[in-house]
C-alpha cells in the first residue's frame, strides 16, 4: 500500500514499524478509495507519524484513548510552527493541516468516533426531543425543509441560551425580541419563512405540554407582496467582466467558468446546475436537457458554442475515476457532486472578487441578469418565461418594471398621443 506513494523501502519500513503503523496503512487504503492525490497521502502519513511519537511520549497504549490527545497535538503543532507575528489565517491553516489527518484516521480505525463539528446536534434535542420526528413522520416534510427548520431553531436556541431562558419560561416578549434581532440582518422573504417554522415549533411545545400556553399566535404573520421589489440583476457588461476575471488555467477555474456560463446563458437555478448529469448533454445534436425544474417540467435548450466549449474544457480535466454522473464535482476528495449552496457561494465569492456591488449576490443574480438581458433585447415576456422555466407569468412580468428603455421610448416618441 505505502509502496505506491513512497520510493524508499527504508521509509516504508519505518512507517509500518510504528505503533500506529497498521492504522496508518488502513488510513492510506481509505485515502486511495477516496481518490486522494499522492501528495495528500504523503502529507497524511508524515503527520500521523508525528502523532504516533506524540501519543507514545504521553504513555498512550490503547487506540480508544487517542481522541483525548488530538487537541493537545494540534496545540503543540501550532506552538512549533506559528510565530508571534503570524496572521490568524495562517494559524488556522496549520491547525487544519494537523487536525484533519488525525481525525480522518480515527474515523477509519474507531467505528464509534465522530469528527467534532461534522454533525451538528439537532436544536432543542434535550428539551423537545420529538419535534423533528414529528416534522418527518406526521407532517411529512422533506429533508431540505427539515434543514431550514434546524437553521432557524438553532438560532432561537442560541438566543435563549444567551438570555438564560428555558422553554417553560417563554413569553411573547422574548419571541418578539428574538424576531427583532433577526430582522436586522434577514430579508423579509426569509423572515416570513422563519416565522412559519417558529410558529410550528411553539404550537408543538404547547401540544406536548412543554409550555403552558400556545405562543404560536404571538409570532406575527409577515406578508410579502408580489412584484413589490426589483430583481437584483447586474448589467450584462458586469456579467462579461465577471467571466473575463476567471482564471481558466486551473481545474477549478475551468469548472467555475463553465458553471457561470450556464447560469448566465440559460438563467438556470443553482439546483438545476448541481443536478446536471453527463447524460443531459446531447453532443450529437448540440442540445442541453434540464430534466428537473422547479415547476415540475423539463426544458431542452440548444447548446450554444460558448457554453459547449466551456463544459468540454472542464470535462477534459474532470476526475474520471469517480462513479458520480453529475457533471460538476468538488475539487477536493472525496470529489463528490457539488451542492446547490456551494454553487451559489462560489458565484457570490467571484462577484465579490470582481467588485460587483449587488445585494445578496449569488447564483440567482445571474438568473436575473439573463432575464433582464432578454427583456432589454425586446424578447416577448411569454418566451422569456418559457426560456428560464417560470411556472407563472407573473414571475416574468416583474422584470417589466425595470424595462427602462421601453418607458424611455414611450416618453420620447408617443407619450403625447397616449396621454
Amino acid at each position: 500500500m505505502l509502496e505506491h506513494h513512497f520510493r524508499s523501502f527504508k521509509t516504508i519500513d519505518r512507517y509500518t514499524a510504528l505503533w500506529l503503523g497498521p492504522q496508518i496503512v488502513r488510513h492510506v487504503q481509505w485515502l486511495e478509495e477516496q481518490h486522494a492525490s499522492h501528495q495528500t497521502v504523503r502529507q497524511h502519513v508524515r503527520m500521523l507519524a508525528h502523532f504516533n511519537d506524540f501519543v507514545l511520549t504521553r504513555g498512550v497504549t490503547q487506540l480508544q484513548d487517542l481522541p483525548n490527545h488530538v487537541d493537545a497535538f494540534v496545540e503543540q503543532s501550532k506552538a512549533k510552527h506559528v510565530g508571534a507575528n503570524k496572521k490568524e489565517r495562517y494559524i488556522a491553516t496549520i491547525a487544519a493541516q494537523t487536525r484533519s489527518p488525525v481525525e480522518q484516521m480515527l474515523c477509519v480505525v474507531l467505528p464509534s468516533y465522530t469528527r467534532p463539528g461534522n454533525q451538528l446536534a439537532l436544536p432543542f434535542a434535550l428539551s423537545a426531543p420529538g419535534f423533528f420526528t414529528f416534522l418527518q413522520n406526521e407532517k411529512g416534510l422533506r429533508p431540505s425543509t427539515l434543514d431550514h427548520y434546524s437553521s432557524w431553531l438553532r438560532l432561537f436556541e442560541a438566543y435563549l441560551a444567551r438570555a438564560d431562558i428555558v422553554l417553560a419560561e417563554l413569553t411573547p416578549a422574548c419571541i418578539t425580541e428574538f424576531l427583532t434581532e433577526r430582522a436586522k440582518t434577514l430579508h423579509k422573504d426569509a423572515m416570513v419563512a422563519g416565522t412559519s417554522a417558529l410558529r410550528v415549533f411553539l404550537r408543538y411545545l404547547h401540544r406536548e405540554g412543554i409550555v403552558a400556553t400556545d405562543l404560536g399566535n404571538s409570532v406575527p404573520r409577515g406578508r410579502v407582496y408580489q412584484q413589490a421589489s426589483l430583481p437584483r440583476a447586474i448589467s450584462w457588461n458586469e456579467v462579461e467582466g465577471l467571466l473575463a476575471r476567471v482564471d481558466q488555467r486551473s481545474d477549478q477555474g475551468k469548472r467555475d467558468y463553465a458553471i457561470l456560463v450556464l447560469l448566465a446563458s440559460y438563467g438556470l437555478r443553482a439546483r438545476e446546475v448541481a443536478a446536471l448529469c453527463l447524460d443531459d448533454f446531447d453532443w450529437k445534436h448540440a442540445q442541453l436537457n434540464i430534466p428537473m425544474r422547479k415547476g415540475g417540467h423539463s426544458t431542452r435548450y440548444p447548446l450554444s458554442e460558448t457554453a459547449g466549449e466551456a463544459v468540454i474544457r472542464y470535462l477534459k480535466v474532470r476526475r474520471t475515476d469517480v462513479a458520480h454522473r453529475q457533471v460538476f464535482l468538488t475539487t477536493k476528495m472525496p470529489f463528490a457532486p457539488m451542492k446547490h449552496w456551494a454553487i451559489s457561494r462560489m458565484v457570490s465569492s467571484r462577484m465579490h472578487n470582481a467588485n460587483i456591488q449587488v445585494r445578496r449576490a449569488g447564483s440567482h443574480t445571474l438568473r436575473h441578469a439573463c432575464v433582464q438581458h432578454l427583456v432589454e433585447a425586446d424578447v416577448p415576456f411569454k418566451i422569456i418565461g418559457d426560456y428560464v422555466g417560470h411556472h407563472h407569468p407573473a414571475s416574468t412580468l416583474v422584470y417589466g418594471k425595470v424595462a427602462v428603455h421601453k418607458l424611455r421610448e414611450l416618453v420620447i416618441l408617443d407619450a403625447e398621443d397616449v396621454l
